[in-house]
């Protein structure tokens, strides 16, 4: 598995994952398709310029092309003070094989590695038993049930949150410079 920046060109991925009833189910229903090219834009601003990581989850480096997902981690304003927080989608067709949950595992070690973004929150739907799955499996401890606002819709939630340098076991040093920028195997 490779993670890469999103790029403009991901419109058809994101329009896949944004604007499809099924996937955004526990999202509260899909997005317009108008606007998802802007979305995808200013989303591969933010990842050139290092503010956020948008990733592409791409399950074959020697594909591409082909996308399996998306793995985000960002800060935002948590009310009192920034809040970091990280959000996954996985295709329907690249469900049940692990990629979801080795994506996130690779964003919280590299954000381990790099000692950046401190703790992280995650906001799955209470219904999503994947998404909450994999929050388990990746260490995050369950703070309880809250209300998270997305896409101007207000969402039940699972609050989970997870310290990357003091939770995940320790692991390879990140190379200095351009980490980011290499292919991210898994």
């Amino acid at each position: 598995m490779w993670l890469r920046d999103v790029a403009p060109d991901d419109v058809d991925a994101y329009v896949r994952m944004r604007c499809d009833p099924v996937m955004m189910a526990d999202l509260g229903g899909p997005l317009p398709r108008a606007g998802m090219a802007d979305k995808v834009r200013r989303d591969a601003e933010e990842a050139a310029a290092d503010r956020a990581w948008l990733k592409m989850i791409v399950p074959d480096p020697d594909r591409p092309d082909v996308v399996a997902g998306t793995v985000t981690l960002w800060a935002h304003d948590g009310g009192a003070e920034p809040m970091s927080e990280i959000g996954w989608m996985v295709l329907p067709e690249f469900q049940g094989r692990g990629l979801g949950k080795r994506a996130v595992r690779a964003l919280l070690e590299q954000a381990r590695d790099q000692d950046r973004w401190g703790l992280v929150h995650a906001f799955p739907a209470t219904g999503n038993a994947a998404s909450n799955g994999i929050c388990r499996s990746a260490g995050f401890r369950l703070l309880g049930r809250t209300r998270t606002a997305f896409a101007d819709r207000v969402l039940a939630t699972n609050h989970w949150v997870v310290d990357p340098a003091r939770d995940l076991p320790a692991g390879r040093a990140a190379a200095p410079g351009g980490e980011r920028d290499r292919p991210r195997r898994t």
